[in-house]
């Protein structure tokens, strides 16, 4: 390891909580006995006996379960291939060399819930008694991709859910209830609090389905009694996931949606600290939702389910043009058929750095509820430099200086020096709304630069005024990403870019020259899957302080091709 992967790294551990550092010293010791003394596991993590185990409740209804266009069919998984995350491959348990997302997908089980209401009862149970039984003699106790805790967690909540319909008075129930229940003391031992974030909410909330499961009351009061203090910590007074990472925050709401149901169906009204969030969160959802009904792509994102989005029963669209998240650090305002969301908050919490990416004053654009800027999303989580890019400055539609990320992003999940947002302010009359602040993201450079960014959007269209302060000569680079379908033609200061969303000019003026060039990337369609999109880039080298004003507006003639249509 070099000096500066050492600096990198101080960056980034500095930033950690003691208690962090010391719950993964103990997963770590953890699995190194499990994977030296297999047989030892069942000993040290006991779980409830098998025959206390009495179930869920008849009227428990997952959201997995409502949301069956998610799942492979019982007609597709008798083919013997699955097909998760974009990726088909053969239905089997020794796939090494597939992602290793792609591989936890295959061991959560919620696949299976296809399988729970197919018509054909007899073949779907003789179908998942099979898989189980291979997966069973697989998977060996506390080792593998399969008994990471995350996988488990989901795995545990799954089998919960399917019992009922797919095992119940079969001949594998009584080996299945037993590994429920090794489930329970694995799960116990092996909460993900080095972690936080949604990985510690899904630990919990199996913890929960496996307390009613096995009636298991301390289990149960134990499970929901951390939950609730971590949605104190997790959920942000303006109902945002603190992760920042709107796809996320689905996943999260989903988890706490899930867990009240149940707890309703088990007699027992959830805790106000649940309703409370997941009200909050669902008016925070439907806050920031596109104008045509998408969960935004910021950091780690991926295109949500619009059946998903649906169960999750997101609040309105707000009335006001604007409106201010402040604590999640998201900005939106609607002017005409204008419609921007801007980030303007932190990359991530400051213990979790997983999902985040280097897109501060990064934005999306709609224009009558049609994308023109968008972000580019993410489309893996292996190490490689297609993940590097997807969390890089240059992926956003935002400003980068001498070809440095925004924040310190490396690896697949880590991030050391973070940009520091400062000075939001917002401003609105009958005809404007304007949005500024200042991120210091960029101090590691010399002269210190510093970013301010004003975004300006009235009826006409939008003008952002882009301004680096500090000291020296520096490349700065501002991209604007563009639409998947779009064409761009530069002359000059300007641009004309035809989309989806119409035509509209790009005009820029600087003080200094600068060059427009349209570029080519791929922007994420979902995991595993990308497609091309242009760019329009505007760059200058210059002293500090250089500023850039980038307005766009629909070209000539385009509103009344628009209103004719």
């Amino acid at each position: 390891m070099t000096r500066a992967d050492l600096a990198v790294l101080g960056r980034t551990v500095v930033h950690l909580r003691p208690a962090q550092l010391a719950h993964r010293a103990r997963l770590r010791t953890q699995q190194v006995g499990l994977r030296r003394f297999p047989g030892a596991g069942h000993l040290i993590m006991p779980g409830p006996d098998p025959a206390v185990a009495v179930g869920w409740p008849d009227a428990v209804r997952p959201v997995d379960a409502l949301t069956l266009g998610r799942w492979p069919s019982l007609a597709e998984l008798r083919t013997g291939k699955i097909r998760l995350i974009g990726l088909t491959r053969e239905l089997g348990w020794r796939h090494s060399d597939a992602p290793r997302l792609w591989r936890f997908h295959l061991h959560y089980w919620d696949w299976a819930w296809g399988l729970a209401t197919d018509q054909d009862r007899l073949v779907a149970r003789a179908l998942f008694a099979r898989l189980w039984r291979s997966w069973q003699a697989s998977a060996e106790f506390g080792r593998g991709d399969a008994w990471h805790p995350y996988p488990a967690a989901l795995r545990a909540w799954s089998w919960c859910g399917l019992h009922r319909a797919l095992v119940a008075g079969s001949d594998i129930e009584s080996d299945f209830v037993a590994g429920l229940a090794a489930h329970t003391g694995f799960l116990r031992r092996h909460l993900e609090y080095d972690v936080g974030g949604n990985h510690l909410v899904k630990g919990l909330k199996a913890l929960a389905g496996l307390g009613v499961f096995f009636a298991d009351e301390r289990l149960l009061r134990l499970a929901l009694r951390r939950l609730t203090r971590q949605l104190a910590r997790q959920v942000l007074p303006d109902g945002g996931h603190y992760e920042r990472a709107p796809a996320y925050h689905c996943q999260v709401l989903a988890d706490l949606v899930d867990v009240a149901d149940l707890l309703r169906a088990a007699g027992r009204p959830p805790a106000g600290e649940i309703t409370m969030a997941i009200a909050r969160m669902q008016d925070w959802l439907g806050a920031v939702l596109t104008p045509d009904g998408q969960v935004p792509l910021l950091n780690d994102g991926y295109p949500v389910d619009r059946e998903l989005i649906a169960r999750l029963r997101p609040g309105p669209i707000p009335e006001t043009p604007l409106l201010v998240l402040r604590a999640t650090g998201l900005v939106r305002a609607v002017v005409g058929g204008w419609h921007l969301l801007a980030d303007v908050g932190p990359p991530c919490p400051a213990s979790l750095p997983a999902h985040a990416h280097a897109d501060t004053f990064g934005c999306l654009v709609h224009v009558d509820k049609v994308p023109l800027l968008v972000d580019t999303g993410t489309s893996t989580y292996e190490p490689g430099p297609v993940r590097r890019h997807e969390r890089s400055t240059a992926a956003h539609s935002t400003v980068q200086v001498d070809g440095a990320d925004s924040t310190e992003v490396w690896g697949v999940f880590r991030a050391g020096r973070r940009a520091r947002v400062s000075g939001l302010a917002v401003y609105a009359d009958a005809a404007r709304i304007t949005c500024e602040a200042v991120h210091d993201g960029f101090r590691g450079l010399h002269g210190r630069p510093v970013h301010h960014r004003r975004w300006s959007l009235t009826s006409d269209g939008l003008q952002v005024e882009d301004l680096v302060t500090g000291r020296g000569r520096h490349k700065i680079v501002i991209r604007w990403q563009l639409a998947a379908g779009s064409t761009v033609r530069v002359a000059d200061r300007t641009a004309l870019v035809t989309g989806p969303a119409g035509d509209f000019s790009v005009i820029v003026a600087a003080t200094a020259p600068v060059r427009l060039a349209a570029e080519s990337r791929a922007v994420a369609a979902g995991f595993g899957s990308t497609a091309d999109a242009p760019v329009l880039t505007c760059q200058m080298d210059a002293v500090l302080a250089a500023g850039v004003t980038t307005i766009w507006s629909r070209a000539c003639g385009s509103a009344d091709r628009e209103r004719a249509t």
